[in-house]
């Protein structure tokens, strides 16, 4: 029964209203689909004929980001020759675990061995980085979350819109790694990729230094306001366009929080790129914040940016 009083009237209104709008919203979110799901490719799957590469772990305590420790883990294909003549090309990646893990979503280690042996891309050594933790030692592998009580130092060095993941790149791991193996200098020769915010740094680096990186991968990049990261697109339109190939993968299902919404601020890098006249490649698909789509593609993602 509905008072007959005007403001109780509204009132009894507006709460039935609320009440028939968060059933339409409970509704809604239990009719959504799930994000679809991408299988792999024989590309992704070693292959017996593939000569195998091997991939060593090491730790790093870094200057350019003070107290923090991390893991990375350095690929070297089965092909390299430390005494050839010509030095390897260098890929590196962010959340190194998860892009080197040959049972995970991305499965590098076995990718790179099936195009290298393949011509399709050029004999590329890996480097794949963890963020740092702020750690004296660490008792177990790095994962995406530090341990109760340990600080990470991801966002910092993965979201933030400067020179200074460039730097430590360039002053610290790539010199290290160049100790026991022949890097190329030649920035169309270097790549660099990472999902969510290792994906947006990716992007970043290259930016910021297009002469040590020219080649961007991104999965799921978190072209978002995290830490500033939404200006990109606007900022690439005004900007004269630099000597930089971007391949781009997001999905309709990725994020939509306080940040920002994923999947619009991709199709914003997309647009922005595409008026510039940037050598890109955007895919967009139907899954959600993983690394599931990304890592289905990451063959052709590979040979496309890898492509002469």
């Amino acid at each position: 029964m509905i008072p007959k009083s005007p403001v109780l009237t509204a009132l009894f209104l507006g709460i039935a209203l609320a009440g028939s709008l968060g059933s339409a919203a409970a509704e809604e979110a239990k009719a959504k689909p799930k994000p679809k799901e991408y299988p792999f490719g024989p590309d992704s799957t070693r292959r017996q004929d593939a000569p195998r590469g091997t991939v060593t772990k090491y730790l790093w305590k870094s200057t350019v980001f003070p107290r923090t420790l991390r893991e990375y883990q350095v690929y070297v294909p089965a092909q390299y020759d430390p005494k050839g003549t010509e030095p390897a090309a260098v890929m590196v990646f962010q959340d190194g675990h998860a892009y080197v893990d040959e049972n995970g979503q991305f499965r590098v280690p076995a990718v790179f061995d099936n195009l290298i042996a393949a011509g399709e891309m050029p004999l590329t050594i890996g480097i794949f980085i963890n963020p740092g933790w702020f750690v004296e030692s660490l008792t177990a592998p790095q994962g995406w979350r530090p341990p109760q009580g340990v600080g990470s130092n991801r966002s910092v060095e993965y979201d933030t819109l400067n020179g200074d993941y460039a730097k430590f790149l360039e002053t610290e791991i790539l010199p290290e790694v160049s100790k026991s193996h022949r890097l190329t200098t030649n920035p169309d020769q270097r790549a660099i990729c990472g999902i969510s915010s290792g994906g947006i740094c990716a992007f970043t680096v290259a930016w910021e230094r297009p002469d040590l990186f020219r080649k961007v991968l991104s999965h799921v990049g978190s072209f978002t306001n995290i830490r500033g990261g939404n200006a990109y697109p606007f900022v690439i339109r005004k900007t004269e366009r630099k000597a930089i190939r971007v391949f781009l993968q997001d999905g309709s299902n990725d994020l939509d929080n306080e940040h920002g919404h994923w999947p619009l601020a991709n199709q914003e890098m997309a647009a922005a790129l595409k008026f510039m006249g940037y050598d890109f490649s955007f895919v967009y698909g139907e899954g959600g914040h993983n690394g599931n789509h990304g890592g289905a593609i990451l063959p052709d993602s590979l040979r496309w940016l890898w492509r002469k």
